[in-house]
Formats: C-alpha cells, sequence, structure tokens
C-alpha cells in the first residue's frame, strides 16, 4: 500500500486519539465531549478556524491550502451506540451501556489524521473543511449540519466520507456509482378493537387477528406491487398486545420498516400502507391509524466523484485492491442529506475479519486508520492540486 509516509510515522498515534473516543462514547446530538477533544487536537495541528456548536454538538474546522480555490469537504460521524461492550479491551468503553459499535471512532481518527498531514503540508489550493458530525445512529445530525448552512458559509463544492466495514478484506476500498444505500423509513400501526373474555371472541373485535392480517397483507407489496428489479425491503419487526391466555386483547401494535433506493417507490409503499391497514381494519371490524416516518433519504453517490474517489483509493491501496462498482446496501446513511446537497462519494474501507457493525464485540482495526488517512489527504490534493 503506497500509505503517505508522514502518516505511517504517526499510526500509533492514531490509534491512541482513536482509542480515548472509544472509552469515551457519547450518543446522539449530545457529544459535546468528544467534540471538545476533538477541537483540542485540531488546535494542537495549528487549526484556528473552527466553529463549534452545529447541530449541538458538530464541528467544522478549515485548513487554508495555497492559493485561491474551491473548499472540498470531508466528513466524519462520531457519535456511538447504546450497546454494552464485551471486547474487554484495554481501551474498552468506561460508559456503562453504550459503545463504539460502527467504527465512528475510527472514522473520526483518520480524519484527525489526514487534518495533521495537510496542516503540516497544506500541498493544496483552496481549502479543505472537515466536518465532524454527530448523531449518524439518530436522530440524525448531517441534515441539520446542513440546514445551519455549512456547505454555502463555507463554500463547500464537493464532500466526502468513508465507513469501516468488517468481515471485507482489510484495507480494501469498495463503493458504487448511483445509490450506495437505502432510504429508512418507520412503520407504526395502531390498532383499536375490542377486549373481551378469550372464550367469547363473538362479543369482542380482535386487534390480534386484525395485526395479523396487516402482517401478511403487508408482505404482498413487495411480491404484487413492486416491479422485481426495483429493490425493496419491507420488514414488520414488532407485534405487541395482549397480556393472558385467556383475554382478548383490546389493542395492538405493529412497527416495521421500509427501505428502498427509489422514491417513486417509496410513496409508491406508503400509498400502499395507507390502503391496506384502512382496508383490513374494515374488514376485522377494528380502528386502525398509521404513522409512517421518513427517515434518511437514500445515499446516492455522484458518479463521476465516485469515478474519481476510487482513483485516489488506488493510489494508496492499489488497483487491486479498489472495487468500484460494487453492490448497494439496504442498510442506510445520513451522510445521504450531504450528497443531496454536494456532489460526492460515500466508500468502504475494509477492516478485516471480527465481529461485524453494531455488535456487542466489535472494535475498529486501527491498522488501517493510516490508509483511511492517506485517502482524505490524497483526495484533497489531488481534487486541488497545488502549482
Amino acid at each position: 500500500m503506497a500509505v503517505i509516509n508522514r502518516i505511517a510515522g504517526f499510526a500509533e498515534e492514531m490509534a491512541g486519539w482513536r482509542r480515548h473516543l472509544h472509552a469515551h462514547p457519547e450518543l446522539g446530538l449530545e457529544c459535546h465531549e468528544t467534540a471538545a477533544y476533538l477541537v483540542a487536537r485540531l488546535r494542537e495541528f495549528g487549526i484556528t478556524e473552527i466553529e463549534e456548536g452545529i447541530a449541538q454538538s458538530g464541528v467544522v474546522a478549515l485548513i487554508e491550502g495555497q492559493g485561491e480555490g474551491p473548499t472540498i469537504g470531508l466528513r466524519a460521524d462520531v457519535d456511538a451506540l447504546p450497546i454494552a461492550e464485551t471486547t474487554g479491551a484495554p481501551h474498552a468503553s468506561t460508559v456503562p451501556g453504550r459503545m463504539h459499535a460502527c467504527g465512528h471512532d475510527g472514522h473520526s481518527a483518520m480524519l484527525l489524521g489526514a487534518a495533521k498531514y495537510l496542516a503540516e503540508t497544506r500541498n493544496f489550493t483552496g481549502r479543505v473543511a472537515l466536518i465532524f458530525q454527530p448523531a449518524e445512529e439518530g436522530p440524525g445530525g448531517a441534515q441539520p449540519m446542513v440546514d445551519a448552512g455549512i456547505m454555502d458559509r463555507y463554500g463547500i463544492t464537493q464532500v466526502y466520507a468513508l465507513h469501516t466495514a468488517p468481515g471485507v478484506p482489510e484495507g480494501t476500498f469498495h463503493t458504487t456509482p448511483g445509490p450506495i444505500m437505502a432510504s429508512v423509513d418507520t412503520v407504526h400501526i395502531d390498532i383499536t378493537g375490542q377486549g373481551g373474555h378469550g372464550a367469547m371472541p363473538h362479543d369482542a373485535r380482535d386487534p390480534v387477528v386484525a395485526a395479523c392480517g396487516m402482517v401478511q397483507a403487508i408482505q404482498t407489496i413487495v411480491s404484487r406491487n413492486n416491479y422485481a428489479l426495483d429493490d425493496l425491503v419491507i420488514s414488520i419487526t414488532q407485534i405487541h398486545t395482549g397480556s393472558a391466555d385467556n383475554v382478548i386483547p383490546g389493542t395492538a401494535y405493529v412497527n416495521g420498516t421500509v427501505r428502498t433506493f427509489d422514491k417513486e417507490v417509496r410513496a409508491m409503499v406508503r400509498r400502499r400502507l395507507e390502503e391496506i391497514v384502512a382496508g383490513q381494519a374494515a374488514s376485522y371490524g377494528v380502528d386502525a391509524v398509521l404513522r409512517y416516518e421518513e427517515g434518511y433519504p437514500p445515499t446516492v453517490n455522484d458518479p463521476e466523484k465516485t469515478a474519481f474517489a476510487a482513483r485516489v483509493a488506488a493510489t494508496v491501496a492499489g488497483e487491486e485492491a479498489v472495487f468500484a462498482n460494487g453492490d448497494r446496501l439496504m442498510g442506510s446513511e445520513d451522510f445521504a442529506a450531504m450528497l443531496e446537497a454536494r456532489p460526492g462519494a460515500f466508500l468502504f474501507l475494509g477492516q478485516g475479519e471480527g465481529p461485524g457493525l453494531h455488535q456487542p464485540g466489535f472494535d475498529f482495526n486501527d491498522a488501517v486508520a493510516p490508509v483511511g488517512a492517506s485517502f482524505f489527504a490524497r483526495l484533497v490534493e489531488e481534487a486541488q492540486p497545488a502549482g
């Protein structure tokens, strides 16, 4: 791998930053101690133009290059998850019930590594905007940061992000032009019937059978309403009702998730859910209310920027380690909001074998941090070359 020598030289320092962040996880938009730690490191690098408190705890830091030019944005997410860690690592979470189980500590460390190098060398024109974003795991920090005006205020013309990928060969890059991750919507159905004795169902209006009927009918949206080549997943994941074997309950609750890459498919699903819930409720003689919450939109890579990012990745990892037309995933990512605001690309960086994301035994592989930091640095130098 053609990792930048200077970045390889402070790999242990990057591991130290990452392990500190891992030991002190914060959730959602309330990542204030994390932000303070990141800002302290940025100031140590000689970076002085820093805006804090965006979307409560987001940070944008600017590094000036040599002469006039555009601004390129590099984003790292910083929040953790409400999971109890089981790694047993010396740097394991010190906060019960919280851990960095999605690699955001590693993402932040890689961006810090690139920041240190770029602040030293400044071998680029224009500016680079380092975006440290909270709440990727929810409720979403990318859109509030965009809404706060960071793209316009700093003149960001393109934006990029990396995400660690466990179970994928170490140091390899994976991306694809166009949609790479799905939208994520949440379905809530509240059903109200009439409770009664389990031995006398004729005197009740049973929400249990209504819930079962709705769940079965909802599955036909994928098989009978959607074009087979348009990716769509609808998973009903919760049904809550009842308290005893001989009591017909009065209410039931159904919950699930919808994933797709297409706005028209997304709209079709919502319409069909409304029709199914209303129709099934009438069929079973119950009342039902659908609450449909639209979450992150699809993450859509700009084809030109994706090809550029893949070329840059090849200079770091070698052409054989870059897969630029890979599969898209049904998971979601709120970096989508930044890609809706500006063209750019989202890439995965393989970290080798080990527990997967959102698992209590997951830990970021520090060996790939110099690879990611070198990619970010080369991205800036290639996009906005000096001289």
